[in-house]
């Protein structure tokens, strides 16, 4: 499951719908949580620990747009709004006042997980480090953004392949990388083929990198993989 025990807070006075958002959530492997107060729900928002909300908007006590819009005051949570209030007045107003999605009853459940599938796609790409303009090493210089390689004004032909390779290597220079691990990172855990596919990759890199270079560029760590130094 891509977003594997993802904790979920469903906030829904009616026990029917909650419990079969409930079920189908968890059948996706998300941990969830129920609550039908609307009052109670801002509070467990406080003090416990969600990754999204999904939130009605008529509720006992506080209703959805109040929860949401106190949630905004301290926090970036997702928050996808599931209500009945279907105006283009209604979702205006939960979008603007913070809401990062809006989806009316009834619903498809599978646009509802496809919608949330989305937020947290979002949210793991945002986490990621930004990929840098250009990588350096030694008289080596990679351009991640067009897929180059250069070594001083001369530029090395690589397969999209080989570059991928070679910018895993320099990405992690200093760090002794074991082929099983190159193999998972770059070829995939589902790759199915000749376990020896690294080693093949590293010799074809050396011929195109080290008469350039003037010197050996990939280093073996016997036993236990390659690294690149500076």
């Amino acid at each position: 499951m891509e977003f594997l025990n993802k904790k979920i807070l469903i906030v829904e006075d009616e026990q029917k719908i909650a419990r079969f958002l409930q079920m189908e959530l968890e059948h996706e492997r998300y941990q969830t949580t129920i609550e039908t107060n609307g009052r109670r729900a801002l509070e467990r928002i406080a003090r416990e620990s969600f990754d999204l909300i999904l939130l009605d908007v008529m509720l006992p006590e506080l209703d959805g747009y109040a929860i949401c819009s106190k949630v905004r005051e301290t926090s970036q949570i997702p928050i996808i709004m599931v209500t009945a209030k279907e105006s283009v007045a209604d979702r205006v107003h939960g979008l603007d006042i913070g809401a990062d999605d809006y989806i009316t009853k009834p619903f498809a459940v599978q646009e509802l997980l496809a919608r949330i599938r989305v937020i947290f796609r979002k949210q793991a790409a945002l986490s990621q480090p930004p990929c840098p303009r250009e990588l350096r090493i030694k008289n080596l210089v990679l351009y991640p953004e067009r897929f180059e390689a250069w070594v001083g004004e001369k530029p090395v032909e690589l397969t999209k392949k080989e570059y991928e390779l070679l910018s895993y290597l320099v990405l992690n220079k200093h760090i002794v990388l074991s082929r099983e691990r190159i193999l998972h990172e770059i070829w995939g855990y589902d790759y199915i083929g000749d376990t020896n596919i690294v080693d093949v990759f590293i010799h074809y890199l050396r011929d195109k990198l080290d008469d350039s270079l003037g010197e050996n560029f990939i280093h073996t760590v016997r036993g236990v993989g390659y690294v690149v130094k500076d």
